[in-house]
């Protein structure tokens, strides 16, 4: 094969990502849904026909190359992160009263949703807490709508918490885990769909390393370093 071939195979690959599996029978509804609307009237069949090519887009899971440094902390999904503030993580997860630095990253319906593994440990508790449907980039979305909470356990004994919230239009959070389970930096473990956040409760010696109003890419952007003194930084925008 040619470079020139193997330019045009990686252009169409890099066009035409994998899809997570979660989405298949959406997209599968969606398309059927297309069809009969079309045999109904054909402007309602293109209708269904963008639908569906969005639904193709959501589930989207395109592949992530992921820094892998011990102490490195990778964001956990695609979006902007929202806020950047001190609070005591939730009870459930079994982080004491101290308050730590938590990141907020939201996820908008046109956001890859698979979620990522922030840092390599194990999966020292997990808790299910069911609740409310307010809008993700709500502060108060982080206490009272459905969420997923994780716990991870580093090789070093450092604990962060990684939570995973329903939204306005999100009703539903997939996750993979396990508690006990060893986790890799990057490794997917679920999906929310459509329109959520994640939160990241860091250790409390930890300093974040993005900025409020920042786009993050999971498994990608470093959002923290546990070997670096860096300061906190600042931004402006452009």
């Amino acid at each position: 094969m040619s470079n020139q071939d193997n330019h045009l195979l990686e252009t169409i690959k890099s066009v035409f990502v994998p899809i997570h599996p979660a989405g298949w029978m959406f997209i599968a509804i969606f398309a059927v849904a297309s069809f009969f609307l079309n045999l109904i009237w054909t402007g309602f069949g293109w209708m269904g026909l963008i639908l569906t090519a969005w639904c193709v887009y959501f589930f989207r899971n395109p592949n992530r190359i992921t820094p892998m440094r011990e102490g490195l902390v990778v964001s956990p999904g695609d979006g902007v992160v929202q806020k950047i503030t001190k609070c005591v993580p939730p009870a459930e997860l079994d982080l004491g009263g101290a308050e730590r630095t938590r990141i907020s990253i939201f996820l908008s319906v046109f956001d890859v949703h698979v979620n990522r593994i922030p840092i390599e440990g194990s999966i020292s508790k997990m808790h299910y807490h069911a609740g409310k449907f307010l809008n993700a980039a709500l502060d108060k979305a982080s206490e009272e709508n459905e969420r997923q909470s994780i716990k991870i356990t580093t090789p070093d004994g450092a604990t962060f918490g990684l939570v995973q919230i329903a939204g306005l239009v999100a009703r539903r959070i997939l996750c993979d885990l396990k508690e006990g389970q060893s986790v890799k930096t990057g490794e997917q473990f679920g999906i929310i769909r459509f329109g959520s956040r994640v939160d990241v409760y860091l250790p409390a010696d930890a300093t974040p390393l993005v900025i409020e109003g920042q786009r993050a890419v999971g498994g990608e952007t470093i959002i923290a370093d546990l070997k670096s003194t860096e300061e906190m930084r600042v931004g402006t925008k452009h």
